[in-house]
């Protein structure tokens, strides 16, 4: 392999990880029906938010809560994806991303 090319591809490397950690320092808030959950881009749930008026019913409650978090989830996944994907040029699968 050519030094240009290796060069290259320590930067790129560099981007790379430099891009995951920006990702995984930021916050993402799911919210659903008067809860709000907040999730580091580690996947790591950092806060629950809960409307008072939510506390007598259980079972709403509970729904609430996995749909937050699931959105949550959702959009740590999606800027993952649009963060790589500029480095893989869409052969995400097969890099391990």
């Amino acid at each position: 392999m050519n030094p240009n090319m290796l060069n290259k591809l320590k930067k790129m490397q560099k981007q790379m990880m430099e891009a995951q950690e920006a990702l995984e320092a930021k916050e993402f808030f799911g919210k659903a029906s008067g809860v709000m959950v907040v999730v580091q881009g580690t996947r790591q749930v950092v806060d629950v938010q809960i409307n008072p008026e939510m506390l007598e019913e259980a079972e709403m409650l509970q729904d609430a809560i996995l749909l937050a978090t699931n959105d949550a989830l959702k959009q740590i996944e999606k800027e993952q994806e649009e963060t790589m994907g500029q480095f893989t040029g869409g052969m995400g699968g097969g890099l391990g991303f």
